[in-house]
Formats: C-alpha cells, sequence, structure tokens
C-alpha cells in the first residue's frame, strides 16, 4: 500500500482539501448499483417512459441520447419530434445502452429520472459504507469543500445522497459534477471541475477506486486516493496512488 506521506498524497498539502468522490465503489458498493439501481431502471423504463411523455424533464434527456447518438437533435434520430410515437425506439435504444453499461449522458439523465421516482417513493434507499456518513458530516461541521463527481447525472447524484441509509447527507456537498462537464477518464475533465470550484488543481483530492481516472485527475494537477472496498474489482497495480480502505484513512481536514 502506498503511503499517505508522499507529496502525491491525500495528506500532502495541508487539511483544508477539496475533496471529490467518486460514487460507486468509493462511497457506496458497486453491488448496489449494479444489483439494486440498474435493475430497478431496466424493469421501470417502459411504465416511466409512457406516464412521463409529456414531461420536458423527458424530452431534454432524450435530446441528449440523440447527440449522444450523433444526431443534431430528436427529429433527426427519431424521425418525429413526438415522444409518444417513438416510445418504442427509445425504449429500445435504453434498453441496449444499459445492456452496454454505457456512461452515455442521455441514458445518465434517463435513469436519473427513474430513480428519482423510485426514491421519492421510497422504493429505493442508497446504500452508503459506514464510514462516509461521519466523514462528510465532520467535514461540513467544519466548513470543509466536499463535492461529487460521477458518470451518474446531477440529479441522481443529489436523489441518491438525500435518500442514504444513514439519512440525508446531501447538505453536506457542495458541489455535483457528471459527464456534462467531460468523461471521467479525460483530463480536460478535471481541468474543468478544478475551474468549477475555483480552486487550484493541487489544492483538490479526488479519490475514486477506478486507475485510470486517478490517472487523468493526477495529470491535471490533483491529489488523488484510491478506494479500496468490498467487491470492488482487484486492481494489480495502483500505479502510484495511495490507496485506503475507508474515509478515516483521509486527513481530517
Amino acid at each position: 500500500m502506498s503511503s499517505l506521506g508522499t507529496s502525491s498524497s491525500p495528506g500532502a498539502a495541508g487539511g483544508d482539501r477539496l475533496l471529490l468522490l467518486d460514487i460507486e465503489g468509493t462511497t457506496s458498493s458497486v453491488s448496489f448499483v449494479y444489483d439494486v439501481m440498474f435493475p430497478y431502471a431496466r424493469r421501470e423504463l417502459r411504465g416511466f417512459l409512457r406516464q412521463a411523455c409529456d414531461r420536458q424533464e423527458l424530452r431534454e434527456a432524450v435530446e441528449w441520447m440523440a447527440r449522444d447518438a450523433g444526431f443534431p437533435g430528436i427529429r433527426a434520430w427519431l424521425g418525429t419530434d413526438q415522444l409518444p410515437d417513438a416510445l418504442e425506439a427509445i425504449e429500445d435504444e435504453a434498453l441496449q445502452r444499459m445492456e452496454s453499461d454505457s456512461k452515455s449522458t442521455g441514458l445518465k439523465q434517463l435513469q436519473g429520472l427513474i430513480w428519482r421516482d423510485g426514491f421519492q417513493r421510497g422504493e429505493l434507499q442508497a446504500h452508503v459504507y459506514d464510514d462516509v456518513p461521519a466523514c462528510l458530516r465532520q467535514r461540513h461541521a467544519r466548513g470543509l469543500d466536499t463535492r461529487i463527481y460521477s458518470s451518474g447525472s446531477v440529479e441522481a447524484q443529489r436523489l441518491f445522497f438525500a435518500h442514504t441509509i444513514a439519512g440525508d447527507l446531501s447538505s453536506c456537498l457542495r458541489g455535483h459534477y457528471d459527464t456534462t462537464s467531460g468523461p471521467k477518464q479525460a483530463t480536460e475533465s478535471y481541468r474543468t471541475i478544478a475551474d468549477a470550484c475555483a480552486r487550484p488543481a493541487n489544492e483538490i483530492l479526488f479519490v475514486s477506486d477506478v486507475v485510470a481516472e486517478l490517472n487523468a485527475a493526477r495529470q491535471a494537477g490533483m491529489a488523488t486516493a484510491l478506494a479500496v472496498r468490498p467487491g470492488n474489482r482487484l486492481v494489480a497495480d495502483a500505479e502510484g496512488h495511495p490507496e485506503i480502505r475507508s474515509f478515516a484513512e483521509l486527513p481530517r481536514g
């Protein structure tokens, strides 16, 4: 395990560092996302499309899906701009992207809308690791900045942390970023987020379970830490990123 005392470690450069967190495999188990949230979205997709086809928020998600598919808009993609006339095609495309675990923005927006209904009905409750609530609440109480960067939509992230098994943690988070800020394995995405946070990159610590994401963040100048959680895929080479098994190992500031 890499030392936390090196210049690239989470413990370096003082205790006021902004903490930028991944969700899946970092704050929440991979199994919750893949065994609960994703199946819920697939199961509810058809009914949601039919009852939400007149909502502007669904139209916006489908617009994203069209652009993700390389089209300028809904009409060019589906041959109509009337969603009720294209629900089957939208459903088929969404299911294909779910099957391939696509990180495309449109799919993530659509999933977020479905999950919102599930959270609000009490059918979903987000898993977080036992060490996460205390860390977030302590940092919030000290006035420290904690934010989320996940491939899930900003809407889904906010719902997730507002409906956890440990209660509402949303007030502990000052910002959320998704793929509209760029792909998670692209260095430029982390520069964009640093600019949005109005903080130099070297004052941000990014924690994720994916080495390629950590490499991109490090290339942008951020400090990094590899989350090693139960159920995560075994990482053969951490590529110099310090490993943590609990947020209690993070610097208290």
